[in-house]
């Protein structure tokens, strides 16, 4: 079975390739050339990298992603993101995979599939749901980091998490595909319920949050 990470990217590259690159996306004003050039970028020039988590090299990355944008056309660059990451790349690395490309390739999925009109939410495999439970396990109090209040995240199955405790305490219930947008700066999108004080509840889903 392919690792969840190709399933995302391949279903990504095919409806970019089918709305074509001047189609909305989450992603803070971005269209789909946009993205496209930011996910190649990611693959294939590792000095763009650092400025994804660092902000004093993030203009170096826009930069880097602006240049591939330009020297590429669109279904250059669709083509580029279906086939991956060359050998060298460090995101391409097998025993990275998972930990690199599957929470991105599933909310960048998201992103562009969920600004689209009438979008509905997937019905989506449960190792997929298993592997972003994880992903949030491992990575959640980093994302909340910014967080205005404190947050606890259950999903099905017993499954539950604080993952910043603070006072007033928001609780999210929510498949783990729902949570992990929400933790991405998603909440207008992700389909969770939001137990807690009522403001503190409208100020976690104002609040800017990212990975």
């Amino acid at each position: 079975m392919k690792p969840h990470s190709r399933v995302e990217r391949a279903s990504l590259a095919d409806l970019m390739e089918r709305l074509g690159p001047d189609a909305p996306t989450l992603c803070g004003g971005w269209d789909t050339y946009d993205l496209a050039a930011h996910l190649v970028a990611r693959d294939r020039r590792p000095d763009a990298g650092p400025g994804l988590l660092v902000s004093a090299l993030a203009g170096w990355t826009e930069k880097v992603r602006l240049d591939v944008k330009k020297e590429n056309s669109y279904l250059e660059l669709v083509e580029q993101v279906r086939k991956g990451p060359p050998v060298w790349s460090p995101v391409g690395l097998p025993f990275l995979e998972s930990a690199s490309n599957t929470v991105e390739y599933y909310i960048h999925h998201e992103d562009v599939r969920r600004a689209q009109p009438g979008w509905s939410a997937r019905a989506l495999p449960r190792g997929l749901e298993d592997a972003l439970w994880n992903r949030l396990r491992a990575g959640a109090r980093l994302m909340l980091r910014s967080a205005p209040t404190g947050v606890r995240l259950v999903a099905p199955g017993g499954r539950e998490l604080t993952a910043k405790s603070d006072e007033p305490m928001v609780t999210l219930t929510a498949a783990p595909s729902e949570l992990i947008l929400y933790c991405a700066g998603r909440q207008s999108v992700a389909r969770v319920d939001a137990d807690g004080d009522p403001d503190a509840v409208a100020t976690l889903a104002a609040a800017s949050l990212r990975i």
